[in-house]
């Protein structure tokens, strides 16, 4: 049965995945702009969670080339990560020219040995599938996740083919963005996935006038559904087409 990681950035959104029966949980905070270090409150919070949580470590938004500064506020991220007990880290780190950083990725994964370790979607930049596997096998990662070099799984899966065949078994493959409980099943019918990635998350409307008249909040928000949540679990357990 393929894996269903939700992937959430506040409170409600983590219960929501818990109850909805998400099998794993990728943390971070602001989800609008592509997920960074969550806080240490929404750690010790999903630490208390009955299933794995792996928390992303990015220190800003933007580009995925990192600089020492960055390390060094990387490195005290993966410390606080396992301080709080959580399971896993979910790193990444690119070259100006899209290719992995396999030196700061190394001295990433060393620093966070004893924890699990997916490799997120700056994979998405390379401009060599192939190589990027076998980078990403030799630093030991548990997984990549990717869209298959597109902007949506759906888009990528001529990429998302290519990683399965590069990684030959040793090494997980999760498709991830713009995965839904309507189109998942297509996906899974065409690629041999064993794990998926999706926030399972519907809009809600913001409280607040004010808050949307000074710029703090825009009308509506991304939060993770339980029911979104079981229903992208019965789509995988559908029967194949």
């Amino acid at each position: 049965m393929t894996l269903l990681e939700v992937c959430v950035a506040d409170p409600q959104s983590l219960i929501a995945a818990v109850a909805g029966g998400g099998q794993r949980i990728e943390l971070c905070s602001a989800l609008e702009l592509g997920g960074v270090t969550p806080s240490p409150g929404l750690m010790r919070l999903a630490a208390e969670a009955p299933i794995p949580v792996y928390a992303i470590v990015r220190p800003r938004s933007g580009d995925f080339v990192y600089d020492a500064a960055d390390l060094d506020c990387m490195y005290r991220e993966i410390d606080t990560i396992r301080e709080f007990g959580l399971a896993g880290v979910v790193l990444g780190a690119s070259l100006g020219d899209g290719r992995l950083d396999a030196a700061m990725l190394d001295k990433l994964v060393r620093h966070a040995k004893g924890l699990g370790t997916t490799l997120h979607r700056a994979f998405d930049l390379v401009p060599d599938i192939a190589e990027a596997v076998e980078l990403a096998v030799s630093l030991k990662f548990e997984r990549i996740l990717t869209s298959g070099g597109a902007p949506t799984a759906p888009e990528g899966t001529e990429g998302l083919a290519a990683a399965i065949e590069a990684a030959k078994g040793r090494i997980g493959i999760m498709a991830g963005s713009g995965l839904r409980a309507d189109n998942v099943r297509a996906l899974l019918d065409r690629l041999p996935l064993e794990e998926v990635h999706s926030s399972c998350a519907v809009a809600v409307s913001s409280r607040g006038e004010a808050a949307m008249r000074l710029g703090f909040a825009a009308p509506t928000r991304k939060q993770t559904s339980a029911e979104a949540v079981r229903a992208f679990r019965a789509a995988i357990a559908a029967p194949a087409l």
